[in-house]
């Protein structure tokens, strides 16, 4: 697992440029020119650690002479009291890189601890966790690769790579089947997800005619529990199956038992709870 290092920079300096802009008042007038410290940062409740990659970066933005030392591994879980990481160095800048490291250290611990419970849930089936495009404005490869380190799917990262057909595109196409078949004609439509072309289906008489036309993955988005249970029945192994719209918790061990292929959460990255972490900061 990876993050791309020219996002990652661009994306950590952007949030830096937010925070501090023309200087970090209090600590100009407060900490003195050639104050040292050594922080820890700690988990103040159990979670699943994600973002350790980011932290470095914002550090080493702040200032290349601080030390960053890992204390544990991406995807590691952690107790309430563990050590995730210790900087050390010029306290000024600990303290200007300290809130953009722990926003981003909370926000994706956040998302790898939802998807790893979930994860959890659908292990023994093989059915996959996934995201959606349902991410923070800017943040879309941090989030996505928060949802990997809690070892969830990553759908799209973009309208870009892959093609999926929404009801808001099948009205404009003339229909289901027609939008399946313009898809699969279109330029260069076999270069996304292996050629397989998803649509968004709502009723039974959709999923036939998605199927009849040649789609190779169904989205079956907010189907009551019979509907689902029929689509399933009527589209199991003629098409990659994948349920999404208004999933809870609760509501993935059906999922599973019925024998899709993908539950797609949008909840994995818009409605995560941060994870409490800390960074304590003592004087050298």
């Amino acid at each position: 697992m990876r993050i791309d290092p020219d996002a990652l920079r661009r994306t950590v300096r952007a949030a830096l440029e937010e925070d501090i802009g023309g200087g970090d008042v209090t600590s100009l007038a407060v900490v003195p020119a050639g104050a040292r410290g050594r922080g820890s940062i700690v988990a103040r409740g159990p979670l699943v650690v994600a973002g350790l990659p980011v932290a470095r970066e914002v550090f080493r933005e702040v200032g290349s002479d601080l030390e960053f030392h890992e204390s544990c591994s991406e995807g590691a879980e952690l107790a309430a009291g563990a050590i995730l990481a210790r900087v050390e160095g010029r306290a000024r800048a600990i303290l200007e890189a300290e809130r953009t490291a722990l926003n981003f250290l909370q926000r994706m611990s956040g998302i790898a601890t939802l998807t790893r419970r979930l994860v959890r849930l659908a292990a023994a089936s093989g059915v996959e966790i996934a995201d959606t495009r349902k991410t923070a404005p800017g943040l879309r490869s941090l989030d996505k690769y928060a949802v990997r380190v809690g070892g969830g799917t990553n759908h799209r990262a973009g309208l870009y790579d892959g093609i999926l057909i929404k009801d808001n595109h099948w009205r404009f196409a003339g229909g289901v089947g027609e939008a399946v078949r313009r898809a699969r004609q279109a330029p260069g439509a076999a270069s996304h997800d292996g050629g397989r072309v998803e649509i968004e289906v709502g009723t039974l008489a959709e999923v036939r005619e998605a199927l009849d036309a040649g789609a190779g993955a169904l989205l079956l988005d907010n189907l009551d529990a019979a509907t689902l249970e029929q689509a399933v029945a009527i589209a199991r192994s003629r098409a990659f199956l994948e349920v999404s719209g208004g999933i809870g918790e609760g509501d993935i061990p059906r999922l599973v038992a019925l024998g899709v292929n993908r539950i797609s959460l949008g909840a994995l990255t818009h409605s995560a709870r941060a994870a409490d972490i800390a960074l304590e900061l003592l004087p050298l």
